[in-house]
């Protein structure tokens, strides 16, 4: 009731843009264009993870884009939803088709599951709601899309705050597996593994190893992909041919993490 009640308060009281500050706007339109998914392309940390699937992201996760973000995570500013579902399902478009044939293949959006602290304190769960939203807007591109919540921890894992990236590795190995309807949930579908934001890419190596797991996707070289809201501008530029993004200047209100 609580998140009800807020998103409701927000979609009818005068808000001001969660990325930039600009007035009376719940997304302006400079933050709109920044997660318009105009420059999504593939992304990877580095070091990059055993495991990691190909990701796509559709923004560089800096200035409004984090910003807004982080509202949505933390601040509980749920109607960011649907702005941060359309830069998602932005991103699963730019990763191309996977399967070949006349009519297109139905897509699983898989989402990194929170902690059940995590989405006690905060009131609901970022990545499966953006994910909600993001298939939504799939669905009205004409991609047969749904969203398919099979991961679940199997036991607790540190705040990932403050970790570095072989920290992290440890923290997540072995903590997700596939819930016990995973095989009936993905049938016939492209899974696609999503999260807001990527960044030592732990987490979705370690759900792509927990879908694997589960014969999901049989290894490295199968359908199995990824796609998240934001990366870190460097992670752009680490593929073959790819120029590194510049970080996108902010002015307003700051952010804390």
């Amino acid at each position: 009731m609580r998140g009800w009640w807020q998103e409701l308060a927000e979609l009818v009281l005068p808000v001001d843009c969660a990325g930039c500050g600009a007035v009376r706007v719940l997304v302006c339109a400079g933050c709109r264009q920044a997660l318009s998914g105009a420059g999504a392309g593939p992304v990877r940390p580095s070091p990059r993870p055993g495991g990691l699937p190909v990701v796509q992201a559709a923004a560089v996760y800096d200035g409004g884009v984090r910003a807004l973000l982080l509202a949505h995570k933390e601040r509980g500013a749920l109607p960011l939803a649907g702005v941060l579902g359309e830069a998602l399902a932005g991103a699963v478009l730019a990763g191309g088709p996977v399967r070949a044939g006349p009519a297109p293949a139905e897509v699983a959006l898989v989402p990194v599951p929170s902690a059940r602290r995590q989405v006690r304190a905060r009131g609901h769960d970022p990545a499966r709601r953006i994910a909600l939203a993001a298939a939504g807007r799939l669905r009205r591109a004409g991609v047969p899309a749904r969203v398919a919540p099979v991961l679940r921890l199997r036991r607790a894992v540190a705040d990932q705050a403050g970790l570095g990236a072989r920290q992290r590795r440890e923290n997540l190995a072995g903590a997700l597996a596939v819930c016990r309807d995973g095989a009936r949930l993905t049938d016939g579908a492209e899974i696609v593994l999503v999260d807001d934001l990527i960044t030592t890419g732990a987490t979705l190596a370690e759900a792509a190893r927990a879908v694997r797991a589960a014969g999901l996707a049989a290894g490295p070289g199968d359908v199995l992909r990824a796609a998240v809201v934001a990366a870190p501008a460097d992670s752009f530029g680490r593929l073959p041919g790819a120029v590194p993004r510049r970080p996108a200047t902010r002015r307003g209100r700051k952010s804390r993490e």
